[in-house]
């Protein structure tokens, strides 16, 4: 059954000497005033991989594959979105699948789908779902970021034909930010479904959907631990349980943050308590999850609850 509220909140990530999300030249994304930010996309990423290790059905994501050339060579190739449907959902051939309803429905079997939507335009099925989990641009909160190029030297010397007489080994660049401190909007409305639910296609989005998303969004970054994101970490989540009737403003707009001094913590101001408790019975539930040992939380928002984003134990 569908979900009878919406969620509005914030999501925030910590990045130390790593790099968030790096544009085509390396660097942290920024706008055009310099301003950090990170994109949906960086966010959603990690949360797809801790589904797709948790033996769920993840569908837009990246999966690699042997495939045959000529002259019995084989390439280590990314599948394209209609061998990863096929994968994913155990279908041989897409193109005999021609009851677009049995596709609707697969789609909406995978957990990413579910979420965030699709664009489905493979084997002459054009079908767009849009997502009920919409995720915005996490911009960096804190005002002294810096960039910072690290050489690299590498083991090898440079083997490529221009370079064949070289005698020393090549030398690489890593580009991390100091520190950043990114936050999220989201919002979850389940009314985005009805018209599916109408043609029979899915149940709508659920509790147990968002608890997936809940528990995801709020470890999935800590756990994803490559080279360049071995130094972030999800450290804020605000979660706004509403009325289905209920619509609040983009609420990272109203998030704050300062760095502590001299060993002091962190400090996370979420400036919007006003806002909040003057539309207190519309308001099912008001959550905040943080890391206790380095940050506090400054809020007067009425009858919220504190969790520590580690153990996900009240505070």
């Amino acid at each position: 059954m569908s979900m009878n509220k919406r969620v509005y909140g914030v999501l925030g990530v910590s990045s130390v000497m790593s790099n968030w999300n790096a544009d085509f030249s390396g660097y942290p994304k920024t706008t055009s005033d310099g301003t950090v930010f990170g994109s949906d996309k960086a966010f959603k990423y990690p949360i797809k991989k801790m589904w797709q290790n948790d033996g769920e059905k993840v569908l837009y994501i990246k999966t690699m594959h042997f495939e045959s050339k000529k002259g019995g060579e084989e390439a280590f190739l990314p599948r394209t979105l209609k061998e990863q449907y096929e994968t994913v959902f155990q279908v041989e051939d897409l193109k005999k699948q021609n009851n677009t309803k049995e596709v609707l429905k697969n789609l909406f079997q995978a957990i990413d789908v579910k979420n965030f939507g699709a664009t489905f335009a493979e084997a002459e099925k054009n079908i767009s779902i849009t997502g009920a989990v919409q995720i915005g641009q996490g911009m960096n909160k804190y005002e002294d970021t810096y960039v910072q190029e690290q050489q690299i030297l590498s083991p090898f010397k440079d083997g490529s034909e221009k370079k064949k007489d070289a005698k020393n080994s090549t030398l690489g660049t890593k580009i991390v930010t100091d520190e950043a401190h990114y936050f999220y909007p989201f919002v979850i409305n389940p009314l985005a479904y009805k018209e599916f639910i109408e043609l029979d296609v899915t149940e709508g989005y659920t509790e147990e959907d968002y608890k997936k998303f809940k528990e995801a969004s709020i470890c999935a970054t800590t756990s994803y631990a490559t080279n360049s994101k071995i130094g972030c970490e999800n450290e804020f989540g605000l979660f706004v349980e509403t009325d289905i009737d209920m619509y609040l403003p983009n609420l990272s707009t109203y998030i704050e943050f300062k760095k502590g001094n001299g060993g002091e913590k962190n400090k996370i101001i979420i400036t919007c308590d006003e806002l909040i408790n003057s539309m207190k019975e519309k308001i099912k539930l008001v959550e905040v999850y943080y890391n206790p040992y380095t940050t506090e939380i400054d809020t007067n928002i009425e009858g919220v609850r504190f969790y520590n984003i580690i153990t996900q134990k009240e505070v």
